[in-house]
C-alpha cells in the first residue's frame, strides 16, 4: 500500500516548489508552525518530524505548553497581541516577537529581558491594508519606529510582518509586495544607523503563503495547513 504524504511533507514540497518557482532557495524560507489552541503533544510529533519553531498567541497557553516540552530544543514565536502586563513573560520565555506596533512596548521588553538571554528578535507589525480592525503600525510609521527600536539594547530587529486582508482579489500579492519594498527602503536608510541586519519579512499564511514566498516572505506562518482545521473552544 502506498504511504499518504503528512500534512507537514505536503506543505514542505509546497514550500520547496515556491522557492523554486522564485529562484530562492528553500532554506530561505523558515516554517513558523502556529500552534495556539494545539496540544503540547501534537507540537512533540511535529517537532519529531523536523519542525523546531512554533507560534503563540495566547500567553498563559504558550507558557504552560513550554514548561511541558522543557526537553525539546524549540524556537518560540509570540505572534499575538501585546499588552504591558504580558511583556515580561515574553521577554522571559520567548525568542521572537512578530507583533511590536509601539515604542512603549518595545522599551519593556528591552528592559524585562533577562541579562543571560540573547538579544530578543524583533519584528514590527504593519497594518499593510490600513484595516482599522487590525494592530500594527501604517506604513509612514515604520521608520521612526524601527530607529528607536533599533537603540535598545536587548533586542534585535530583524524585520517586518503583516496579517493582510482576508479578502484580496489578487492573494495578497500587492500586499506582499509592498511590505518586501518597505523592508528594502528601510535597510537603505537605516544602514549608516545600525549594525543590525534587517533580514526577516514574517508574511504569508495557510491560504497565501506560496504568493509571500514569490514576494520575498522569509518565515511564513501556518496553522490549519500543518494542524488541520482548529478545534472548537
Amino acid at each position: 500500500m502506498t504511504q499518504q504524504p503528512t500534512p507537514l511533507k505536503t506543505l514542505q514540497h509546497r514550500i520547496d516548489h515556491s522557492c523554486r518557482q522564485a529562484g530562492r532557495a528553500a532554506a530561505a524560507v523558515t516554517l513558523l508552525a502556529v500552534s495556539k489552541t494545539r496540544d503540547a503533544e501534537a507540537i512533540r510529533a511535529l517537532h519529531a518530524q523536523g519542525v523546531a519553531d512554533f507560534g503563540e498567541n495566547y500567553l498563559q497557553e504558550a507558557l504552560a505548553k513550554q514548561s511541558a516540552l522543557t526537553d525539546l530544543d524549540l524556537t518560540w514565536h509570540f505572534i499575538g497581541p501585546i499588552q504591558s502586563n504580558k511583556t515580561r513573560d515574553i521577554a522571559h520565555h520567548f525568542d521572537w516577537v512578530h507583533t511590536v506596533d509601539r515604542l512603549k512596548i518595545a522599551r519593556r521588553l528591552s528592559e524585562q529581558r533577562p541579562a543571560d538571554l540573547p538579544p530578543l528578535n524583533l519584528c514590527i507589525q504593519v497594518n499593510v491594508d490600513d484595516e482599522a480592525s487590525k494592530s500594527g503600525v501604517s506604513l509612514a510609521e515604520v521608520p521612526p519606529l524601527a530607529a528607536a527600536i533599533a537603540g535598545l539594547p536587548n533586542l534585535r530587529l530583524r524585520g517586518l510582518m503583516a496579517i493582510p486582508r482576508a479578502d484580496a482579489t489578487d492573494g495578497n500579492q500587492a500586499a506582499f509586495r509592498t511590505l518586501a519594498m518597505t523592508l528594502s527602503q528601510l535597510r537603505h536608510t537605516m544602514a549608516a544607523q545600525s549594525a543590525q541586519s534587517l533580514d526577516t519579512l514574517s508574511m504569508g499564511m495557510s491560504d497565501d503563503f506560496e504568493t509571500a514566498i514569490a514576494e520575498g516572505a522569509t518565515i511564513v506562518r501556518i496553522g490549519t495547513a500543518l494542524f488541520g482545521p482548529r478545534p472548537d473552544k
